[in-house]
């Protein structure tokens, strides 16, 4: 073997062939699942698309570069699951540009966070992480209760989302800015519209629990809440898998 890996070595036009060749199959392994990804990626009928004031705190999410510390999918081992919840689907993130999967976890996977804490420990958490889990490396993000959300180009940006291939209408693009008010008022004059266009499952409230102003801690918060709840198929599967256990 060190006479062939010689040899290689002291043949420069073979070398380069060699590392061709390796490169071509790694190419390989990684772009041949694409011809199959329509027979990859399930399809459901619940799959819901992301409000604007969800989606602004997605943008939010990625900004900060919470996608460092924290993954956003849940492998298939035991542990995993029986500590997060069911496995990611691929499904699940069929409308998320960039994708934030992930892999460190610094903090734990967030793929099923949404609804496993109130609004308020989501605000108090992100405040000072301290406050409620004493053990945490968090950094603090107390200012985003402070910062005002921009929200008057809240369509451009689902116009743009809607170029890559998410269905936004026009009638939700040219909502958007409304509707993000309306998602963080509950008794404002726009909550109903956002319901109409999003659903029923649409989660409308103040989510930094001030109603008078919609802030960057309101779209983050609306965020961690719908992360594992844009559709249900991941919970319906394992619960047809179960009684085969």
């Amino acid at each position: 073997m060190a006479e062939f890996h010689r040899k290689i070595e002291r043949n420069a036009m073979g070398f380069v062939l060699a590392i061709v060749v390796v490169a071509s199959i790694g190419g390989f392994v990684e772009i041949a699942p694409l011809f199959t990804i329509d027979d990859t990626v399930e399809n459901v009928q619940d799959m819901r698309l992301y409000t604007p004031l969800e989606q602004a705190g997605r943008d939010i999410y990625t900004r900060e570069g919470c996608y460092a510390c924290h993954s956003q999918m849940i492998r298939t081992l035991r542990d995993e699951v029986e500590r997060y919840g069911p496995y990611s689907l691929a499904v699940e993130s069929k409308y998320d540009h960039p994708m934030l999967w992930g892999s460190k976890r610094t903090g734990p996977d967030l793929a099923r966070i949404g609804g496993k804490y109130s609004d308020a420990w989501q605000v108090a958490h992100l405040i000072n992480p301290r406050d409620v889990v004493p053990e945490s490396v968090m950094p603090k993000y107390g200012w985003l209760q402070r910062n005002a959300l921009r929200i008057d180009d809240l369509g451009e940006h689902l116009a743009a989302l809607r170029d890559v291939g998410v269905p936004y209408t026009d009638d939700m693009i040219a909502n958007a800015t409304q509707d993000a008010l309306g998602q963080a008022a509950p008794d404002g004059d726009f909550a109903a519209g956002v319901v109409k266009r999003y659903g029923q499952a649409t989660q409308v409230r103040a989510f930094d629990g001030d109603p008078g102003t919609i802030t960057e801690m309101d779209a983050l918060v609306a965020y961690l809440q719908i992360m594992g709840h844009l559709t249900d198929a991941a919970y319906k599967q394992a619960a047809a898998a179960e009684p085969a256990k």
